[in-house]
């Protein structure tokens, strides 16, 4: 940046080497470190079924090369799957009309 005042056309990789190569340390800029929105918890396995759900994407192509997600929905407790919802393109609206039977 001091070089760029004093009127020099300078190159930030060029700039980089010759410090490197006068072994000076060079300032960059610092990473954030990313941090979690909330603490999460553990939560204890499910006791009995239907006690709780997970939802998950599968995506696939077809023979054509077309793309298509199947959402599922797999209970915790007996690993068994009471939804299964093909589409090529799932909105959120979708997903919330998507019902178990």
């Amino acid at each position: 940046m001091l070089l760029r005042r004093e009127g020099w056309v300078v190159n930030q990789k060029r700039v980089y080497r010759i410090y490197r190569e006068e072994g000076l340390e060079v300032r960059t800029k610092k990473r954030r470190r990313k941090r979690a929105s909330h603490i999460r918890l553990l939560l204890p396995p499910a006791q009995r079924p239907n006690e709780r759900w997970s939802m998950d994407f599968v995506t696939d192509r077809l023979e054509n090369g077309r793309s298509f997600r199947v959402l599922t929905v797999v209970d915790q407790f007996s690993r068994e799957c009471p939804l299964l919802e093909p589409g090529v393109s799932m909105t959120g609206k979708a997903v919330a009309r998507a019902s178990v039977v």
